[in-house]
């Protein structure tokens, strides 16, 4: 169990540059999640700690260790990757013990911790089976007794449950949850998929552009997004233009088309003063129907489309001059007639002021 800690780190493939001065610190035995949209240095950032890239400018510690220039076999990390990238023609043993016969681990030792690590993802069972007769879900557990037979010290997961079903990856998640924290295991997870992030990481770093946009736990980045994009990328949500009247500490008044809010700002080194623009950010959980207004945050319209979905329902609502998404846990749709007029309200914990 050991503290990853990247400084200032920097690549550049030919005039892109994909990683642009990233600084983060990982803590012992955590499961830290690297989110963000395609082509954002996610997975780039990972293989630099893999040691698959070497970088321009930063460098990379395992504790107190400098692997900046340490090729990947020296660095004792196990891998998980997209394609589970398992060796058809072998049993799911041999795959297992391959990374020990690589180190010359003796053949007693193999044996045993071959069969410990398949017991840790329980598929103890299945040792002698060619990885052709396995399912997609049991391949992928393979792979993770494969990564864990090493003892490395960081677990890497590049996307390991995108080829996975809907039902499979629920699965999986937690069993990949449970597994590192059975070992003590300081993991880093690269996926696009936020609510694969939001159910199992410690905490997360959101990457735009090369460059790290929030870090945080599930909680904070997905209630206190710092900037536009990542309250759009976690989540949904709904925006509101809006000019600042006051602020004090974090508690902000905004006037908006659709009326006054207030609402509290996120980002502690963004420090608006009034006339400045602002976003609103309110997800569409935190709206509460009403046929009557509240004295603040209360938006007057009419329900518009309608999508009843058992334990929730979703409505698109007919504001002044915007339409807002809505979410009703446990509705009752007779309730909630398409054209009638309701208010919409938002506590003031729930309007989220970012700078647009």
């Amino acid at each position: 169990m050991i503290p990853i800690t990247i400084e200032n780190l920097v690549k550049k493939f030919g005039d892109v540059v994909a990683l642009n001065g990233v600084s983060l610190k990982i803590e012992p035995g955590e499961l830290f999640f690297l989110l963000g949209p395609s082509g954002c240095g996610k997975t780039t950032l990972l293989r630099h700690i893999a040691g698959f890239y070497v970088p321009d400018a930063g460098r990379i510690l395992f504790g107190d260790e400098d692997v900046t220039h340490l090729p990947p076999h020296k660095r004792n990390t196990g891998m998980m990757f997209q394609s589970y990238a398992l060796w058809p023609h072998m049993t799911v043993a041999k795959n297992v013990s391959f990374g020990l016969e690589e180190r010359r681990v003796p053949s007693a030792e193999i044996k045993q911790r071959v069969r410990a690590a398949l017991e840790s993802v329980q598929m103890e069972e299945y040792g002698d089976r060619k990885i052709a007769q396995l399912s997609g879900g049991q391949q992928q557990r393979v792979a993770l007794a494969r990564a864990l037979v090493v003892r490395p010290r960081c677990l890497l997961l590049d996307e390991p449950l995108s080829n996975l079903d809907a039902r499979l990856r629920l699965e999986m998640r937690s069993e990949i949850r449970r597994v590192c924290k059975e070992f003590g295991l300081t993991a880093i997870y690269v996926t696009h998929d936020q609510k694969e992030a939001l159910s199992i990481s410690d905490r997360m770093a959101i990457l735009e552009g090369g460059r790290i946009s929030q870090i945080g736990t599930p909680e904070d980045v997905y209630r206190r997004p710092h900037t536009k994009a990542v309250a759009d990328f976690i989540g949904e949500t709904n925006f509101i233009n809006g000019r600042l009247r006051s602020l004090h500490e974090r508690t902000a008044i905004v006037e908006t088309s659709l009326g006054v809010f207030e609402g509290r700002t996120a980002d502690p080194d963004w420090k608006p003063i009034s006339g400045d623009s602002v976003i609103l950010s309110i997800r569409p959980e935190c709206w509460k129907l009403s046929e009557t207004a509240s004295q603040s945050n209360s938006v007057a319209g009419k329900i518009g489309e309608s999508v009843y979905l058992g334990e929730v329902a979703q409505y698109r609502f007919a504001a002044a001059l915007q339409h807002l998404k809505i979410l009703e846990l446990n509705p009752r749709p007779s309730s909630r007639i398409p054209g009638h007029e309701f208010h919409a309200q938002a506590l003031p914990d729930d309007v989220v002021v970012i700078r647009p």
